[in-house]
């Protein structure tokens, strides 16, 4: 049976983003983060509390909350410079991760686009031809999808869709195929439609080589509000075209 949506583990992921973004909704939280984040160091306590102009308690508490959520990592240090005995406690100083945090509804994978975009720019540079490039970029960032979500459903149609639907293409049934009912890469696809959907085709075909599912054909659909892409069984399908 076709999943008609992420997997559970996807969803909690996707949750805990939107949970550290909803973070931000507080006033002070939010000129707490953009304080942390805009100093060049680690910042105490006392540091932040002073730069807001708020109660030390208050700047502990949205701190020590904004690492809750993932958006701060902690150190400890001693700002004294003193070691050994006597030297005090280290301070708690905060600082902001690394680690980038999106949410975009309906859910966008723009860093995908742009990872098979620039390999195939790459490979163009190194004098292979743009076809050629195109299909290799493909099937590399296929091969690092299936090898980050490996998929554990039985039938083709359901391994597909599981992956896809990791990557935000929301799969529905539709009759006796699946609709890819939201395009991860709507904007970019709005602004340069055939160098986005082609791309988008390249990399659905390479998945599904990549997996193996000689069941599942991929068709060129109107894109209206979704993918350019829809999956069909392939004993009813005809050999694409394009």
């Amino acid at each position: 049976m076709v999943s008609d949506g992420a997997s559970d583990e996807d969803f909690d992921g996707f949750a805990q983003r939107v949970s550290r973004v909803s973070a931000l909704a507080d006033p002070i939280r939010r000129a707490l983060y953009h304080f942390v984040a805009h100093q060049p160091g680690a910042v105490s306590r006392d540091q932040a509390a002073a730069g807001l102009a708020i109660p030390r308690h208050t700047a502990k508490f949205h701190l020590d909350k904004l690492v809750d959520e993932g958006l701060l990592v902690p150190e400890f240090k001693r700002l004294t410079g003193r070691t050994g005995p006597g030297a005090g406690r280290p301070a708690k100083l905060y600082r902001r991760v690394r680690k980038e945090v999106n949410v975009t509804l309906p859910r966008r994978r723009y860093d995908l686009a742009g990872h098979v975009l620039a390999d195939t720019l790459e490979r163009i540079k190194a004098g292979v031809s743009l076809d050629e490039a195109t299909v290799a970029a493909a099937e590399n960032a296929a091969n690092i999808v299936v090898e980050s979500w490996p998929p554990t459903e039985a039938s083709d149609a359901d391994r597909m869709a599981g992956v896809l639907a990791r990557l935000g293409y929301e799969p529905r049934p539709d009759g006796d195929g699946v609709r890819l009912s939201n395009c991860p890469f709507q904007q970019l696809s709005d602004d340069h439609t055939g160098v986005i959907c082609s791309m988008n085709r390249q990399f659905i075909d390479a998945v599904i080589r990549r997996l193996d599912c000689i069941e599942v054909h991929p068709r060129s659909v109107d894109r209206g509000t979704g993918c350019c892409v829809a999956l069909h069984p392939s004993a009813d399908s005809a050999p694409s075209t394009e």
